[in-house]
């Protein structure tokens, strides 16, 4: 069976959840491979197996800390080579945040491939892998394959259910030259992002959001409630972000992040065709909007026609009832 790098989005060791989603999809197509890069790549083995690695391919150097992505594409391209000239090489899957899509096209120049992105579901066809996406604003669904060289797909948090599969998980050691523009552009500096012990928005199994509707940055906290009741995360329309109610690294749209949980909650949110870019690929979406006519109903699974300050509260109430 051939095999399928998967790159590991780990920390110091720690591995993230779309990496366990991408395991899960590349069982479908081949074996996976994993290949986790950087301080703690080692540590990463157990969970790897845990859901599915054969193999992982680790190294640790300091360049994938001090400089940008350039060392990982150098990776990632040493690993393609050793797995290619052992066997055959099914595709390439890459978590879809903003560094995954950068390293995943750099590496479909270098090795001549092509490349999908923000592929939302992915299968395996008689001429390679099909992967699926929402495009135009998630008003269509396309299906679609690489036809030329090995793929290099990025797949978007949330697409598949994490699913446990133990295999061997050996670990070998991967042998990296860094190029000489692996250099070229060094960190300066990091500065921790304030934990408000959420989850990470693009992760989140549930997200709950507020827009125009939610009338000034002090009324957020009807918003935050409600999602600490459900273990979600806080997502805020662009009108929002603008008014300066909420920081824009919680936005949702076209011109934020895109979400796909599978339950999103839109408060006081019209429903413009920007923010729905960034959310309609939610698998259940619940709206709270005052005005009938929204547009975000034409998109929901369930709809209360309400003021959000009357029916917010009470949901996040009975919530609490029924938790506690």
């Amino acid at each position: 069976m051939a095999e399928v790098l998967v790159y590991v989005d780990h920390v110091d060791g720690a591995v993230r959840k779309p990496t366990l989603e991408l395991l899960t999809l590349a069982r479908r197509i081949g074996e996976p491979v994993a290949v986790a890069l950087g301080n703690g790549a080692a540590d990463t083995a157990a969970a790897l197996a845990e859901h599915g690695a054969v193999k992982v391919l680790t190294h640790e150097a300091s360049e994938y800390t001090d400089y940008l992505v350039v060392p990982k594409v150098d990776a990632l391209q040493a690993a393609v080579e050793v797995v290619s000239a052992g066997g055959s090489l099914a595709a390439v899957l890459v978590p879809s945040s903003a560094e995954g899509k950068e390293i995943a096209a750099r590496l479909a120049l270098r090795i001549g491939s092509g490349i999908i992105t923000d592929a939302v579901d992915l299968e395996a066809g008689d001429e390679g892998p099909v992967a699926t996406q929402s495009v135009f604003a998630a008003s269509f669904t396309t299906k679609s394959r690489v036809i030329k060289g090995t793929p290099v797909i990025t797949v978007k948090p949330n697409s598949a259910s994490v699913e446990a599969a133990p295999a061997a998980g050996a670990v070998e050691a991967l042998s990296v030259s860094f190029s000489d523009k692996a250099t070229g552009t060094k960190v300066t500096g990091r500065t921790p992002r304030e934990s408000t012990g959420r989850p990470e928005l693009t992760e989140a199994a549930i997200v709950v959001s507020g827009g125009r509707g939610v009338n000034g940055a002090e009324n957020f906290s009807i918003i935050e409630a409600l999602a600490d009741s459900l273990g979600a995360a806080v997502g805020a329309s662009r009108a929002a972000v603008d008014a300066g109610w909420y920081p824009h690294t919680n936005q949702v749209g076209q011109t934020g992040k895109s979400v796909s949980p599978q339950l999103y909650i839109a408060n006081g949110i019209s429903g413009a065709i920007q923010h729905r870019a960034g959310m309609q690929t939610s698998k259940t979406i619940v709206a709270v909007n005052k005005d009938a006519e929204a547009p975000i109903f034409d998109l929901v699974d369930y709809g209360v026609v309400g003021d959000l300050f009357d029916v917010v509260p009470q949901l996040t109430e009975e919530i609490k009832a029924r938790k506690g």
